[in-house]
């Protein structure tokens, strides 16, 4: 096998997903850099590989870096895998590959499953145009701020969510992006209780609350994007615009706002000429 890092897919739950490409890489390199070494254990237990491993994660060292750019200087490869899925999604490896290209070493992909597009896959929302914005902030006022950021964006928007945080994100959605807004929660993609559910995030909500199996695994929420040219602003960021307006020019009102929430200053000028016009309506 060619010398160098390769960034291998592994399965998210089926090991029947796994490659037979990215079998063979795992059993030929000279070294397997996991995130975690117990976790993967059971997958390279599975299909007979005993390949040495090392850990490699957020908190590793530069011994670590500097273990794996041995072994590549001295010919050999170095498979980098993830807990699940494809690495570098929601992940550290990114430095882990800025590392080994900038010492001239090639880095190459083994592409397999990512459970963001798994989900995205089967949503039945729009997949032409997507964001993948990760996991959301933990605390609920910068979670707030993030969605407000997002509200007027018109393209799908793709999250990961710890399950003891889902109800609490779902209530965050609401309160910014509207209760009526379409979403879908994909859960434990390819395990034996995946759940693949579409509704409104009110209807989400009551259907994470009214069942705990819901607030289990791995979570995956695929939100549908504001519609195009629509001025979706939260009604806090609304209220906030509004009593500025009375104060100030609407173009000043709008950029002040616009400073402090992350939103479009013409997202927010045309909401404020919008609710004009309903009054004089």
């Amino acid at each position: 096998m060619d010398s160098g890092l390769y960034v291998v897919a592994t399965p998210i739950g089926n090991f029947g997903d796994m490659s037979q490409r990215a079998i063979e890489v795992l059993k030929s390199a000279d070294l397997i850099a996991a995130e975690d070494t117990r976790h993967s254990q059971r997958l390279l237990q599975h299909f007979a590989i005993d390949t040495p491993t090392m850990s490699y994660h957020d908190h590793s060292d530069e011994r670590a870096l500097h273990r794996i750019g041995a072994c590549l200087e001295g010919g050999g490869s170095v498979a980098l895998v993830s807990d699940a899925g494809t690495p570098l999604i929601s992940d550290p490896g990114y430095r882990l590959v800025r590392y080994v290209q900038d010492r001239g070493f090639a880095v190459r992909p083994v592409p397999g499953v990512c459970a963001a597009i798994a989900a995205l896959s089967v949503s039945g929302l729009p997949t032409d145009r997507f964001l993948y914005e990760g996991f959301l902030p933990t605390r609920e006022g910068a979670r707030v701020n993030r969605l407000t950021a997002l509200a007027g964006e018109s393209v799908t928007l793709i999250f990961y969510e710890a399950p003891h945080r889902i109800e609490a994100s779902l209530g965050s959605m609401i309160q910014v992006l509207g209760a009526e807004r379409e979403a879908v929660l994909a859960r434990e993609i390819t395990k034996l209780f995946e759940t693949i559910k579409r509704g409104t995030l009110a209807e989400l909500q009551h259907f994470v609350s009214s069942d705990s199996n819901q607030q289990k695994g791995e979570i995956v929420l695929i939100v549908a994007g504001a519609p195009k040219n629509a001025t979706t602003v939260s009604p806090d960021v609304a209220a906030l615009l509004l009593r500025l307006a009375q104060e100030l020019p609407a173009k000043q009102a709008a950029a002040v706002v616009a400073d402090c929430s992350g939103l479009r200053k013409k997202l927010l000028y045309e909401y404020l000429i919008a609710e004009k016009n309903s009054r004089v309506e």
